[in-house]
């Protein structure tokens, strides 16, 4: 497995990551998700990534039970908070901010987080009031660093612009090759700040795995098919980006590696890139995925790619 720094912090994070969205807690059993954690630290996965509001906790429960007999400089743990906790709990004012990494903390059975994410921008609370807020929750020793995830490129820029509080470290986006609005302004002003892209859905919730194939039936076990996982998988499984996804396969064979192999390895081709956040259901993705960490594809590969997907990308 390859490290690499996350943003300014001292964060050594595994290039490939572990994700908790729609799986562990709410879609997955327990046994499989013991399962896929443990796979993930054999095969050098050190960097989890989690929010309470997936299953409003139950992700964070599930990961504090199965972390707790582990040693926690062993892993790097991050979560987040915006979303609705209750029909009063959510956004991030001062209350909510200290209210929350609290209850993160209990549910995940440790006394700090390494890393504490805004899982959202909140247009209800001033951006000063938020920022000053985490910079307590560091200083209080509860998170090591602090980050956030889709934020506008201006309200990237005013937080950077406030001073006497923490600095952000890292960047959640959405990023693949079929959704690449963050090249745009997000990556280029992150990297003049000392902050890297932890990303999530590198393979646009599987489809550029290539599992889903154009005019056939999602196979029964997959995402698509999940009453508990599928529901954010309809504008993903268009016609026109399921064909130029399995257009990708004369490529990716002469890369010699598989179809979810190489789009991970065009995600990490990004020099701010940290990470890309993958879910498991099963021990067997865990060591696929993994495996493109190490990936040496030719770039001219990656162009053709690129070429082959542009009229079907999202996010343009």
């Amino acid at each position: 497995m390859q490290y690499r720094q996350l943003g300014a912090s001292e964060l050594q994070i595994s290039a490939v990551s572990l994700g908790s969205w729609l799986t562990y807690g709410v879609g997955v059993e327990a046994d499989a998700t013991r399962a896929c954690l443990d796979r993930a630290f054999d095969l050098g996965i050190n960097f989890i990534d989690t929010a309470n509001a997936y299953g409003r906790g139950a992700a964070e429960t599930v990961l504090g039970e199965l972390l707790s007999s582990r040693p926690r400089d062993s892993y790097v743990l991050a979560t987040k908070l915006f979303f609705p906790m209750s029909d009063t709990d959510r956004g991030l004012s001062r209350a909510q901010i200290l209210k929350q990494i609290d209850a993160s903390l209990r549910r995940l059975r440790t006394d700090h987080v390494d890393l504490y994410q805004c899982h959202r921008y909140d247009p209800e609370t001033p951006l000063e009031e938020t920022m000053e807020a985490l910079s307590e929750v560091v200083r209080a020793g509860k998170a090591r660093y602090i980050g956030f995830s889709e934020w506008a490129p201006e309200e990237i820029a005013a937080a950077f612009a406030i001073p006497g509080v923490e600095r952000f470290v890292s960047s959640q986006p959405q990023y693949s090759l079929l959704h690449r609005q963050p090249e745009e302004q997000v990556i280029p002003l992150c990297a003049a700040h000392g902050v890297s892209q932890i990303v999530w859905s590198p393979l646009a919730q599987g489809v550029l795995s290539g599992k889903y194939r154009p005019g056939a039936p999602a196979p029964a076990d997959s995402r698509a098919e999940s009453e508990t996982m599928g529901s954010m998988m309809r504008g993903w499984l268009q016609p026109q980006i399921l064909e130029a996804v399995d257009a990708l396969r004369p490529i990716v064979a002469e890369a010699g590696c598989t179809m979810a192999q190489f789009a991970l390895a065009w995600v990490l081709r990004e020099p701010n890139v940290a990470s890309a956040i993958v879910g498991a259901s099963r021990p067997a993705q865990l060591d696929e995925n993994a495996a493109a960490a190490d990936l040496a594809i030719d770039p001219a590969l990656f162009l053709q790619a690129e070429a082959i997907v542009a009229g079907a990308r999202r996010g343009r």
